[in-house]
């Protein structure tokens, strides 16, 4: 971790979240609270950058001296293309949500997404993701980092399931052999849910007031674990009903202070402080 610190941490310095739109970001909030917890004098804002500008945007950095920057849609996929370096992640995933300056002119690009999942999972739930089956709703960007992360860590198996078939393949093929694509019906052997040790939400749907669930939640039961990566409501629809399922049910809160945790640490050289994040991340929804 220590090479690909910022340098010396005298005098303030200036890190950043950039992406489109951006002025919803938790990332302050949990940035500036860790940053005040390990009496590092840092400061933590937002920039709006629209699609397009992603490579101007680490032109910029460099420019500018920030100490490090967090990335969000829809420029994930642009900085990973501009770094100079990338972690093995962003080129499986082809997308970097943090940037990290080595100290010589030059950004690296990493993604703490697939980190971010697997710690929060240990947190809540004490849960190894070693020989699960997993049972992924969604393929998008965070479908596929879940499912690589989860593939890493050693899960079994992880049936991706989405409604669009080509993303579900997609999101499927990263995870390579541990990966395939899965069912969520009730049809014998193939009724992944149901199935499945660990259950996880990976689309938007229930986010805000939206009153949709991502599946039939009377397709689980007791000994099953539920994870809901919406964190905005902390508690959706869906998890409510899990719960009522008895089922072991959390939301996305510990995905979103972990990732950001890893990239603390990437930037700082020193350990996040998860507690004064996930509370500013809790306080901030």
């Amino acid at each position: 971790m220590s090479d690909l610190m910022s340098g010396p941490m005298s005098g303030r310095r200036v890190a950043a979240v950039i992406g489109d739109p951006v002025r919803h970001s938790r990332s302050p909030a949990i940035h500036n609270a860790a940053f005040a917890s390990a009496g590092i004098d840092w400061v933590f804002t937002a920039f709006e950058v629209p699609a397009g500008k992603g490579a101007e945007a680490l032109e910029a950095m460099r420019v500018l001296g920030l100490a490090g920057m967090s990335v969000t849609m829809p420029l994930k996929a642009e900085v990973a293309a501009a770094a100079d370096t990338v972690d093995a992640e962003v080129e499986i995933l082809n997308a970097a949500n943090c940037i990290v300056p080595l100290g010589d002119g030059r950004l690296h690009a990493a993604n703490t997404d697939a980190a971010g999942f697997v710690a929060g999972l240990r947190a809540d739930a004490g849960l190894s993701p070693d020989g699960l089956r997993v049972a992924l709703v969604g393929g998008g960007g965070a479908a596929r980092a879940v499912a690589w992360g989860l593939a890493a860590a050693g899960a079994a198996d992880v049936a991706v399931i989405n409604r669009t078939g080509t993303k579900a393949e997609a999101a499927a093929s990263i995870a390579n052999a541990a990966s395939r694509l899965g069912r969520p019906g009730r049809v014998g052997s193939t009724d992944d849910i149901a199935a499945a040790d660990l259950v996880i939400n990976a689309t938007s749907v229930g986010m805000g007031a939206d009153p949709s669930m991502p599946c039939d939640p009377s397709l689980l039961g007791p000994g099953q674990v539920a994870v809901d990566l919406v964190y905005e409501p902390l508690e959706t629809v869906w998890l409510t009903a899990l719960r009522q399922q008895r089922v072991e049910a959390h939301n996305g809160l510990s995905m979103l202070a972990y990732q950001a945790a890893a990239a603390f640490e990437l930037w700082t050289g020193t350990e996040a402080p998860v507690d004064a994040m996930r509370q500013a991340a809790a306080v901030a929804l």
